[in-house]
């Protein structure tokens, strides 16, 4: 899991295409007034698209969850220079996906409930997006970190 920067504003970019459809469906169903929900996430695009970088840079400072893979073949080690030998890959271990996603669904939540409120004025029906969503994101959370780590090891095997 070798990220760099790019790589984790374009991974942002993804799930906040999903989770905005997500959040605007939603708040239709739950307020019945297309504009406030068309609102709340065009205002989610900004807020979580930062929210979701921070949270992806600080997930890939905590080791747990990762197994080491070597990205150098066998045959290559002895004859490394230092630098090469520690051109080392994290894989990320499912259970791990699934507490990144939870993590990130409990900030999610409270922005969208901060937003919910503050367009529709109604603290109810927030929350009511809110705990609705924190199921539905968690879902397609875990299945957008999946994807992104199957992409990730089909272009890193298809390296070495």
């Amino acid at each position: 899991m070798n990220f760099k920067h790019h790589i984790s504003f374009i991974k942002g970019i993804t799930w906040r295409m999903v989770a905005t459809t997500d959040t605007i469906t939603l708040s239709y169903i739950y307020t019945g007034h297309i504009g406030n929900s068309l609102k709340i996430g065009f205002i989610e695009i900004f807020t979580k698209i930062f929210l979701f970088y921070l949270h992806e840079r600080l997930w890939l400072k905590i080791k747990w969850g990762t197994k080491i893979r070597s990205i150098v073949s066998e045959e290559n080690k002895p004859c490394l220079d230092d630098t090469t030998r520690n051109e080392l890959e994290l894989q990320e271990e499912k259970y791990r996906s699934f507490i990144k996603g939870v993590s990130w669904r409990i900030f999610g939540t409270i922005d969208t409930i901060i937003i919910a409120t503050f367009i529709t004025g109604d603290y109810s029906k927030a929350l009511q997006i809110g705990a609705t969503e924190f199921i539905t994101k968690i879902i397609l959370y875990y299945f957008h970190e999946r994807t992104w780590m199957y992409f990730i090891d089909k272009s890193s095997t298809s390296k070495h």
